[in-house]
């Protein structure tokens, strides 16, 4: 049996997983969110802690005896082909240190990168990976298109950790009704999103 860690940055990226697997809780003091499943005849930790390196670092400041570690959840589309719910892999996907918004920064992003996705914490999780001695792999879901606006700023509203806030979030969209159609969709495109990751971790071995 191999113990596979996880990494994302919010617990809903697990989602499409743990519709799949019984969770039971998993001591992970670093983290805000951590569980443990069995899958296949694996053993998985699944490990959350916000956006960006400086959260990865934090939740995976002490080293564990695993045996595989994983970069999951969302990331934004910089290829016009890609549609939400495609996958990609770390050979595709650029990490950056904020929220691509608008479909005009996606596109500078891939003129700039080359990259067909962007993330933000693929990147840590891998040097993290190599500080370990532990085999990685990037496997994320697209949760937004390339030609596609966020309907906010999110970077204008992450907490002094550098964590989402939902509340400044929904308080942003308050003031801004316009916003509210575009919050569903994306929550739409999230869960989407979240569902084809866990079919394909389910379907593929790693």
């Amino acid at each position: 049996m191999r113990t596979v860690l996880l990494v994302a940055a919010e617990a809903r990226e697990f989602s499409g997983i743990l519709r799949r697997a019984a969770a039971k809780p998993l001591e992970w003091r670093e983290a805000a969110f951590s569980r443990e499943v069995a899958w296949k005849s694996d053993r998985w930790l699944l490990v959350a802690n916000g956006p960006g390196a400086r959260l990865v670092g934090r939740a995976l400041a002490r080293k564990r005896d695993v045996d595989l570690i994983l970069s999951v959840g969302f990331c934004g589309a910089l290829d016009p082909a890609l549609r939400v719910g495609d996958i990609v892999g770390r050979e595709r996907v650029f990490t950056a240190d904020r929220v691509a918004v608008t479909a005009a920064e996606k596109r500078l992003l891939r003129e700039r990168t080359g990259a067909d996705a962007v993330e933000m914490e693929a990147g840590a999780v891998e040097a993290k990976a190599r500080e370990w001695g532990a085999p990685f792999h990037c496997v994320k879901a697209v949760s937004d298109t390339a030609a596609e606006d966020l309907p906010l700023d999110f970077n204008e509203y992450r907490d002094s950790d550098g964590r989402f806030s939902r509340a400044r979030n929904v308080l942003a969209a308050f003031r801004r009704p316009s916003a509210l159609a575009g919050l569903m969709r994306l929550d739409h495109h999230c869960r989407q999103a979240a569902e084809e990751l866990g079919e394909f971790l389910a379907d593929t071995s790693i």
